[in-house]
């Protein structure tokens, strides 16, 4: 199998995570010839934020107070973790990278620098509502209502024109997943509608 690059893209709560890990798992399954460096922002940044840099602790007084965090942080955590683990012999799966239009052209630049064609952005869609369900239903210390009814807003602001970059260029694969049913259900549509046997 080729390499394949997946950008997971959608609303707080849509469970890029949890698709993001089957999808990892069946890659493994079917080309056991390659590894899958599976990159997740939200995980660095919990861990990033534990530091006592200047830098550190200001990203964690974003944190605390419910703010987006700054481009550049939000591309130093997935680029750095290509910078050091990327090899060609590895597939790649992004999940919450990019988030803003911005970082969707720097990450453009490095499938560019990489030679990696065509990558796949799935959007797993979801309602307001479900995602407000979704997300009251983890109880993680960061999902309470103020903090979901920010980060909702910017999916608005922020996610929609990323999501837009991608739907219209003709670099990459877009496809759409209804994310309301089941998690084995949306993973199955998923693998039907990237195909990869």
């Amino acid at each position: 199998m080729d390499q394949k690059v997946f950008i997971l893209i959608g609303r707080s709560g849509c469970g890029k995570g949890t698709q993001g890990a089957l999808l990892s798992k069946y890659l493994k399954e079917i080309d056991s010839n390659r590894e899958t460096l599976y990159i997740t922002s939200g995980s660095e940044f919990r861990e990033f934020i534990k530091g006592n840099s200047t830098t550190q602790k200001l990203s964690n007084q974003f944190y605390t107070e419910d703010k987006l965090q700054p481009e550049f942080l939000s591309v130093y955590m997935w680029i750095n973790i290509l910078i050091r683990d990327y090899t060609e012999n590895k597939h790649l799966i992004f999940d919450g990278a990019p988030r803003r239009r911005h970082e969707a052209g720097v990450m453009d630049s490095v499938f560019d620098f990489y030679n990696l064609k065509t990558p796949t952005v799935i959007n797993i869609d979801i309602s307001e509502e479900s995602a407000i369900k979704r997300l009251e239903q983890r109880h993680r210390q960061d999902d309470k209502k103020e903090d979901i009814a920010k980060r909702l807003a910017w999916y608005k602001t922020d996610v929609i024109p990323t999501i837009e970059f991608y739907k219209n260029n003709p670099k990459y694969n877009y496809i759409e997943i209804d994310g309301e049913n089941s998690v084995e259900e949306t993973h199955k549509i998923i693998l039907e509608k990237i195909s990869l046997k």
